[in-house]
């Protein structure tokens, strides 16, 4: 079911983290109609009651079976089998869009569902999130990995751009690296954090993380500016030439 609104969806999201919330509530401020929503944990219910008060909380086959478009937002290990499992269950609807939000995965992990006559997308948010509000207003200009097929690549980058973001092309060959580079991302700026904030609470500093906030922030900006091909230089009024990478940020 979806809205009156030409090009609006019916979107149903399998998965209440906290990407999974976010992104159907960024959807739902598009103006796409928001079917239901599977949450199984009881934080996942909280989460889901307080992001998307309005949504019901259905049984998966009855939202796929709402839905033109399914946001698959579960975790790496679970999104093949969940997918595989719907296939033979013959859930799967000619025509529909799934996406799924895994940063490592192409679309070929939805092949059970494209072989039913389902259009893949794999979308992923380079950014760390919370499942609150906040992240709300982190998700414009936040960078999403776009990988899909040729003649849907479009309607994954329309998406993106509906839900403030930039899209990025990553082609599936390249998605094993992506992750990797987010992974690196978010484990390696986690762990510094913490060992620094480590060392300074034991020498008695006792807001260690207010401390570090704005040295961490200003040489993660200055690194990620020297790999930002649209950055200027300091001092200089134009464009380093030399910059040849695009942000990353935390994953999802």
């Amino acid at each position: 079911m979806s809205s009156d609104r030409p090009g609006r969806l019916g979107v149903g999201t399998i998965g209440a983290g906290r990407v999974g919330a976010v992104l159907a509530s960024a959807l739902a401020g598009a103006g796409h109609a928001l079917t239901g929503i599977a949450a199984v944990s009881e934080e996942s219910r909280e989460r889901a009651a307080t992001m998307l008060p309005s949504v019901p909380v259905l049984p998966i086959p009855e939202i796929i079976e709402r839905s033109e478009l399914v946001l698959l937002a579960v975790p790496e290990a679970e999104l093949g089998p969940l997918v595989a499992g719907l296939a033979e269950a013959g859930a799967w609807q000619p025509g529909q869009l799934v996406l799924h939000t895994v940063a490592r995965f192409g679309t070929s992990v939805l092949d059970p569902a494209r072989l039913a006559g389902a259009i893949p997308l794999a979308v992923h948010p380079a950014m760390s999130f919370t499942g609150t509000s906040i992240d709300l207003a982190r998700l414009p200009g936040t960078w999403f990995a776009v990988t899909a097929p040729a003649p849907v690549l479009p309607i994954g980058q329309a998406l993106v751009v509906e839900m403030g973001g930039e899209p990025v092309i990553v082609a599936e060959r390249d998605r094993a690296a992506y992750g990797e580079a987010i992974d690196t991302a978010v484990s390696f700026s986690s762990a510094i954090v913490d060992q620094a904030s480590g060392i300074l609470d034991g020498i008695g500093v006792a807001r260690p993380g207010a401390v570090l906030a704005p040295l961490v922030r200003s040489a993660v900006e200055n690194a990620l500016a020297r790999h930002d091909r649209g950055a200027y230089t300091e001092g200089a009024d134009t464009i380093d030439e030399a910059d040849s990478d695009w942000p990353l940020g935390g994953g999802a």
